[in-house]
């Protein structure tokens, strides 16, 4: 009975992972400019990372290793420096775009503008990873993120075309700016398919010392804990693609997107969609600054565990805390959180070649996983997936950027 209720540690990485900042936004700008075109991006996405969740939790059981760990033992120090430096910058835009989303939902709460909530936001997100335990911050976050839920209720309120939105599951040509198209396709799928996910589920399968028998709820909290996440994302872009869509706006900037949940229910949504940003930013920052800390820690052999005193792993300990201030400083100087958003989820997908193929490698080594590497289907969608993601990126960043169309 106990290990199934690890299947609250899927729900977790859904919510704090999976609906943040980042895909509340590309989502909603998807919704607003191409109505229900993009629900494809969100699919794809949620299967890739549904996949890669599979692949660590397993990797995790039958290795009695983490990623990070395997990785600098199976290539070397040098190599292991490679993925490590490029998801290490990435994630801190990415963990500066989460606090940039929560200090954004003070905001709107209070009317204070946000580099002013940046701080305490980056002392509530340290004290919960200080002073609290992985069980405490997967539990609280769990109950607190069904929240979210308001957007799949506002989806079925607003009433989508149900024709138009399974049409939107098969990728189309668009039918104005490709460019900008595949800027936020791939940007959705970066907000989807981002790689601290598999370093945080993995190194949460060592702390709660999974064994054998979590092969088949590992399975149950792939696929439901992101197909939780995904479902809640195409909620969000339906929402979008009625509420935006048919006023003509674009997502430009974060005081609009409050409009997502305020347009149907009034106050009542404006609060729901502040309370949502909050609480799904807050815990992806918590995630992310740890996800980081265990790589770094696990690839140079430190003593790491959020359910350690700081004291016995202080190394640990430090290095989310400079990993959080680094992050917040961006948001204190006035960095727009919108275009931190787009500009980290687009380069989270092109650096998914780099961060994924290794771990490919690691999940068809016999040494590691005896009778448990993966399937021929795995490895290809998973290949196939992380490279076009990287390619279409590669291109669309800066052609967006210059302002192709």
């Amino acid at each position: 009975m106990k290990r199934w209720l690890g299947v609250a540690l899927g729900i977790v990485t859904s919510i704090g992972g999976f609906l943040e900042i980042g895909s509340i936004a590309t989502a909603a700008q998807g919704g607003a400019e191409y109505r229900y075109q993009l629900a494809w991006a969100i699919v794809l996405g949620t299967i890739c990372i549904a996949l890669l969740i599979e692949m660590s939790g397993r990797f995790a059981v039958a290795s009695k290793h983490t990623i990070a760990d395997a990785m600098r033992e199976r290539f070397g120090i040098h190599f292991f420096m490679v993925p490590l430096v490029l998801v290490f910058f990435i994630s801190v835009l990415v963990l500066a775009a989460e606090i940039g989303g929560v200090a954004v939902a003070v905001e709107l709460v209070t009317g204070i503008h946000y580099p002013v909530w940046a701080l305490p936001v980056a002392l509530l997100a340290w004290g919960l990873l200080w002073y609290g335990t992985f069980s405490i911050i997967e539990n609280a976050i769990s109950l607190l993120g069904l929240i979210t839920i308001a957007f799949v209720v506002a989806a079925v309120h607003l009433g989508p075309d149900w024709h138009a939105l399974a049409v939107g599951l098969a990728p189309t040509l668009p039918a104005k700016q490709p460019a900008h198209y595949w800027f936020i396709a791939v940007s959705i799928l970066g907000a989807s398919i981002s790689p601290y996910l598999f370093y945080f589920y993995s190194s949460g399968a060592i702390e709660e010392k999974w064994d054998e028998t979590y092969f088949g709820p590992n399975r149950v909290i792939a696929a439901i804990g992101m197909g939780f996440g995904g479902f809640l994302s195409v909620a969000v872009l339906v929402v979008a693609a009625l509420v935006y869509a048919p006023r003509g706006m674009k997502v430009e900037e974060y005081k609009q997107l409050p409009l997502l949940l305020s347009s149907p229910w009034g106050r009542v949504g404006f609060l729901l969609f502040a309370g949502s940003l909050f609480i799904t930013c807050i815990g992806a920052t918590a995630e992310i600054a740890l996800a980081l800390a265990y790589k770094i820690a696990q690839g140079f052999g430190w003593n790491w565990g959020e359910d350690l005193e700081p004291s016995a792993d202080a190394r640990f300990s430090v290095t989310y805390t400079i990993i959080l201030l680094a992050s917040t400083l961006l948001v204190v100087v006035g960095v727009d959180p919108l275009k931190l958003t787009n500009l980290s989820m687009a380069l989270t997908a092109a650096s998914l070649p780099v961060a994924i193929l290794p771990f490919l490698v690691l999940m068809n080594d016999r040494r590691y996983l005896g009778d448990h590497t993966n399937g021929w289907l795995g490895n290809l969608a998973i290949l196939v997936i992380s490279v076009l993601a990287g390619i279409v990126a590669i291109v669309s960043i800066p052609l967006e950027i210059i302002g192709g169309s």
